[in-house]
């Protein structure tokens, strides 16, 4: 069992090579073992491409017959956008396969461990599975829901402002914090933030001080479509996608400027006259949006909190006070009158980013 998690191990790490690449894919990795002696490994480079155990006996050719496989996600049993894993693993004779979790994708979700057994191969489940759906957090949400993670990014003074009365928010964190920030963007699908803060800040919403793999959506929750056509955002269209999510009172001589600049513009439904944030997910989702990076502002985000569709928070603390009470919230109105009716958060890791300190939390488990 020591050497089941110790190969495991090793998939993990391999598997998050492919961050950035694969979405809405999971991210998996595979080793292939025989005798104690690892033979060849392999990970999913890049969406539509080999999946990591087709990569990995591709590498090992006849040395992979009377291996055991590790592998962190059970192997696919269907034809998608490549053939089924688990027709290669027996054909390469493959002994014993050695699985973190089984895949809740509705066209697997047990049956390719069971294809596996049906053909004498011998399978074991659960060896690291917390990790591993760690490791897919982005995946399992958007397969089981339909909507994609939700990551809310926010930077605050000591005293949780964001910004000052004026909105200027140009710098609360560090550059190290922020260097940070845009590896994020580079791994997420999306960047969204809300009509104020492309508004006031005129963001840009791209990971430019990092070289990304690929370079995310960026959408604006902007009922009534009053991004500026001279916005950074609105006339790079060209080097990533951005999407207006609008609603019906959004004016329609505006709609059309911003499309004619290549801005996407999405009607959807209102509550209380702003975007339902339900909706926009669930549009993103359909989209196969697996992850989505919210950075601001605290209007969006308590009206992401409220609704329970934030999955992590990522919150970088500066040693600095600002102590105006007119400056700007971390958050909006969660509409929260007493400390017991507080909303949880776990903290999942701390550490120092530059002379920043980097919150991870999470919803507490129950």
């Amino acid at each position: 069992m020591s050497a089941d998690r110790r190969f495991m191990r090793r998939v993990l790490r391999l598997a998050g090579r492919g961050s950035g690449c694969v979405s809405p894919n999971p991210l998996v990795g595979a080793v292939l073992v025989k005798d104690g002696v690892v033979v060849a490994e392999g990970w999913h480079h890049t969406l539509g491409g080999d999946h990591a155990e087709i990569d990995a006996l591709k590498k090992a050719g006849d040395a992979a017959r009377g291996a055991d496989l590790y592998v962190n996600l059970e192997p696919c049993c269907h034809f998608g956008r490549t053939p089924p894993c688990t027709r290669a693993l027996i054909a390469a004779g493959i002994r014993r396969v050695v699985v973190a979790h089984i895949d809740p994708n509705p066209l697997v979700a047990g049956q390719g461990v069971a294809a596996l057994r049906a053909a004498g191969v011998e399978v074991e489940v659960g060896v690291l599975e917390a990790e591993a759906r760690d490791l897919n957090a982005a995946f399992l949400t958007w397969i089981t829901t339909g909507r994609p993670y939700v990551i809310l990014k926010m930077a605050m003074t000591l005293d949780g402002r964001t910004a000052d009365r004026e909105g200027y928010s140009r710098w609360v964190s560090s550059d190290t914090s922020r260097r940070e920030v845009h590896r994020m963007r580079a791994r997420a699908d999306a960047v969204m933030v809300g009509a104020g803060t492309a508004l006031r800040d005129d963001p840009l919403l791209l990971p430019v001080l990092v070289r990304p793999r690929r370079r995310p959506i960026r959408v604006v929750v902007d009922g009534a479509a009053a991004l500026s056509p001279t916005s950074r955002l609105a006339t790079t269209t060209s080097q990533s996608p951005v999407l207006i999510a609008a609603t019906d009172a959004a004016d329609e001589a505006q709609v059309t400027a911003l499309r004619g600049l290549g801005v996407e513009v999405v009607r959807l439904p209102a509550i209380d006259g702003r975007v339902d944030p339900e909706a926009l997910l669930a549009e993103l989702g359909r989209r196969q949006v697996g992850c989505v990076l919210v950075e601001g502002g605290p209007t969006l985000a308590a009206s992401l909190l409220t609704r329970g569709l934030v999955d992590r928070i990522v919150l970088f603390v500066a040693p600095r006070l600002l102590g105006d009470p007119a400056a700007l919230p971390l958050v909006g109105d969660l509409g929260i009158r007493d400390l017991p009716n507080a909303q949880p958060w776990a903290v999942q890791s701390l550490r120092r980013c530059g002379p920043d300190v980097r919150i991870d939390l999470v919803p507490p488990r129950p």
